[in-house]
C-alpha cells in the first residue's frame, strides 16, 4: 500500500490564504456573538463576508492566525469549515479589479466568489477570490503580472 502524502496546493509552493467559512442561524446578534469569540484573544479578522438566508447565514473569513481561530470557534460551538483561497493584491488605478477578472477570464477561470481584504497588505486594497482552480488562477495572475499573496504578506501588521 503506498503511504506517500497525497501532494496539495500548498505543498507545491502556491501562495494560497486559508478561510473559515463559519455557518449560523440568521437571527438577531449571531454575528455579533460569533465575532465576540475573538474579544479576549490577540487574534484578528483580516476579511470577512456574510451570504445571508432565510434560515441561516455563511460568514467566510479570514483571520491572521487560523489554527488558533478555528480551535476557539470550534470550542464556542461553531460549525466550521476550511478552504483555501487565492488572495491578490490590486494593483494601482482605476481599472484595478477589471485588470484582475479579465486575467481569469482569458485564463477560463471560473470565478465563484470575492470579497475585500479590511487590511491593506503592500498598502493596496486586496481581493480574496475562490476559483474553480487555485493553481490556474496563481499562474494566470502571476502571468499577468499581478501580485498574488500567502498568508505571511497578508498578516505582516500583527
Amino acid at each position: 500500500m503506498d503511504t506517500e502524502p497525497f501532494e496539495t496546493a500548498e505543498a507545491s509552493g502556491v501562495p494560497l490564504v486559508r478561510q473559515f467559512s463559519v455557518f449560523m442561524e440568521n437571527r438577531v446578534g449571531s454575528l455579533l456573538r460569533m465575532t465576540r469569540v475573538f474579544e479576549n484573544t490577540e487574534l484578528h479578522i483580516l476579511a470577512i463576508s456574510v451570504v445571508d438566508s432565510v434560515d441561516c447565514s455563511v460568514v467566510r473569513m479570514i483571520v491572521d492566525d487560523p489554527d488558533k481561530a478555528y480551535d476557539v470557534l470550534t470550542e464556542a460551538g461553531f460549525s466550521v469549515c476550511e478552504s483555501e483561497l487565492v488572495v491578490v493584491s490590486l494593483p494601482h488605478g482605476k481599472r484595478a479589479l477589471l485588470e484582475v477578472l479579465v486575467a481569469l477570464l482569458r485564463g477560463e477561470i471560473n470565478v465563484h466568489y470575492t470579497y475585500p481584504l479590511l487590511v491593506r497588505p503592500l498598502d493596496r486594497p486586496a481581493l480574496a477570490i475562490s476559483t474553480d482552480s487555485l493553481d490556474a488562477a496563481v499562474a494566470v495572475l502571476k502571468d499577468k503580472k499581478l501580485i498574488v499573496l500567502d498568508h505571511c504578506d497578508i498578516t505582516r501588521r500583527f
